[in-house]
């Protein structure tokens, strides 16, 4: 990417912009994640999400341990110029480091979170550890 379409990008005081992923046939929101101007380009050369992992400090590709890859389809920058929108195929159907299809299961009811998304694949059987290391 050229430094004209990185300067548009409002960064944050850590050089991070949120990057929101969302099925690009159904519209349903996957998940956020955090992109530096590294992730982005990288996405953008790859047409693959690669992200920046906050807690590990390095880049993250998505689908990089557990093969739940999101394929870049399309990519727009908000209003404000401060938060990413990437339009993606969720291969493998699982965008979640839980082993939900997507990190957004948990609705508010009655005061109380309550998960009304299945998990679809134990996040064991994914990353070699119950918690899931593809998770920020």
């Amino acid at each position: 990417m050229n430094d004209d379409l990185m300067s548009a990008i409002r960064w944050n005081e850590d050089g991070l912009v949120p990057a929101i992923a969302q099925d690009a046939a159904s519209g349903q929101v996957l998940m956020l994640a955090w992109m530096n101007r590294e992730a982005l380009a990288a996405t953008v050369a790859e047409g693959r999400a690669v992200y920046w992992s906050r807690s590990r400090q390095r880049l993250w590709r998505k689908g990089e341990e557990s093969g739940n890859v999101q394929q870049l389809k399309g990519l727009r920058l908000d209003c404000d110029g401060d938060t990413l929108l990437l339009a993606v195929e969720q291969v493998g159907g699982i965008a979640c480091h839980t082993g939900r299809a997507h990190c957004f299961y948990r609705l508010l009811e009655d005061g109380n979170w309550t998960a009304t998304e299945a998990v679809r694949r134990d996040p064991a059987s994914l990353y070699g550890s119950a918690q899931g290391d593809e998770h920020e």
